[in-house]
C-alpha cells in the first residue's frame, strides 16, 4: 500500500512550505527509542513529511535515527523531503542558552538545519528543575520575550532553522512579543479541536499573519492531560456515520478546513494511516454549522504540566 500525498502550505515568514498534517513524536508515558523510530518509518511510509519533536520529549534522536534510516531505505531520497519540527526547552530559554540549545537538538538529530523552531512555552524554568511537574513556584520564572525572540532570530539568521515560531502563546503574549520582533513568528502551535477551537487566537493570528497549528487534534485521549471528548462526541459521531469516516477523521478534516495544519500522534499502524485519509472528503456547511456550536472546553492545563501555581494559572487564563 502506497503512501498518500499530504497538501504543503506557505507558513508566513518561513522559508519553505509545510505539510497540512504532521506527525507528532510526544509519547505518554514515553514511548522507548526503538518504538519510537519503528513507528517514524513506519509513518515516512504512509506518507507523513512533517515530523513534530522537542527536547522535552526525548525523542530528538530516535527521529534523527530514523530520518538516516529512511535515507538509507530510499523511503525517502534526500532530506529537504522532510518538514522537521523541534522546539526550545523553557530551562534554555534565556538569550545566550538559545543558540547552543538549538545546536544541541540538531546534534540530537543529526540534521544541519529544521525546518522550524518553536519556543515551547511562555516561561522560563530555572536550572534547579529537574523533573515536571515543577517542585517550587519560584522555579518558574517570567519569559524575557524581547531578547529570547532576538536569540530565535538569530538562529535563523544563522541557517539554523528556516522558520521560527512559538508554541502555548496567548494573543497577550504575541502582542509583547511583536512589538518588538524583527521576523514575525511563523507558526503558533496550540491545543485546538472541535471542543476547543480557539476562535479569537485564530482571528488574532490570521490578522498579524501567523499560522496556527493544532495540537492535541483529537483531545490527547489516553494521556494524563487529555480525554475521550473529541473521539466520542455525539455531533462528531453522528457525522462520521453519514459520511462513512470516523470522528477522529471528522475532527481533522474539520481542522484543515479552518485554514490550520495539524500535528497528530498515534504510533498505531492503522490509525497512523487513517489520520491521513481526510482528504478525499468535504464537510457540507450545515456538518461545518454542527460543530461550530460544540460547547467548548480546554483540554491542556499549563498547571497540569507544570505545577499549580499562579503563574501557570494565570497562562491558563489566557490560552
Amino acid at each position: 500500500m502506497g503512501g498518500i500525498q499530504v497538501p504543503e502550505i506557505s507558513v508566513g515568514s518561513c522559508d519553505r512550505t509545510m505539510p497540512l498534517l504532521g506527525m507528532g513524536t510526544s509519547a505518554y508515558p514515553p514511548a522507548d527509542p526503538e518504538t519510537a523510530k519503528a513507528a517514524i518509518l513506519e509513518a515516512i511510509r504512509a506518507g507523513y513529511r512533517h515530523f513534530d519533536t522537542a527536547f522535552a520529549y526525548g525523542s530528538e534522536k530516535p527521529l534523527g535515527e530514523a530520518i538516516g534510516e529512511a535515507l538509507r531505505l530510499g523511503l525517502v531520497k534526500s532530506r529537504d523531503e522532510l518538514f522537521i519540527t523541534t522546539k526550545l526547552w523553557s530551562s534554555f530559554a534565556e538569550k545566550d542558552m538559545i543558540v547552543p540549545a538549538m545546536k544541541m537538538s540538531l546534534s540530537n538529530l543529526q540534521l544541519e538545519y529544521v525546518d522550524m523552531y518553536l519556543i515551547h512555552w511562555p516561561v522560563k524554568l530555572s536550572k534547579e528543575v529537574k523533573k515536571m511537574p515543577v517542585e517550587k513556584r519560584e522555579y518558574i520564572l517570567p519569559l524575557d520575550i524581547k531578547s529570547v525572540w532576538e536569540a530565535m532570530e538569530e538562529c535563523k539568521n544563522l541557517g539554523l532553522t528556516k522558520g521560527i515560531g512559538v508554541s502555548n502563546f496567548s494573543c497577550k503574549k504575541l502582542e509583547e512579543l511583536l512589538s518588538t520582533a524583527k521576523i514575525t513568528p511563523a507558526v503558533n502551535q496550540v491545543e485546538m479541536n472541535p471542543i476547543w477551537q480557539q476562535k479569537q487566537l485564530r482571528e488574532y493570528c490570521n490578522a498579524k499573519g501567523i499560522h496556527i497549528s493544532a495540537y492535541s487534534p483529537l483531545g490527547a485521549n489516553n494521556t494524563k492531560w487529555g480525554d475521550n471528548r473529541v473521539v466520542e462526541c455525539d455531533v462528531l459521531e453522528e457525522i462520521a456515520k453519514a459520511r462513512g469516516k470516523t470522528p477522529a477523521q471528522v475532527s481533522l478534516r474539520w481542522l484543515c478546513e479552518q485554514g490550520v495544519s495539524i500535528v497528530t500522534k498515534s504510533f498505531n499502524k492503522q490509525r497512523m494511516r487513517e489520520n491521513l485519509d481526510i482528504f478525499d472528503f468535504s464537510l457540507t456547511e450545515e456538518e461545518s454549522k454542527r460543530i461550530a456550536q460544540l460547547p467548548q472546553k480546554k483540554g491542556v492545563l499549563f498547571a497540569t504540566v507544570m505545577g499549580p501555581y499562579d503563574i501557570c494559572l494565570e497562562i491558563d487564563a489566557e490560552i
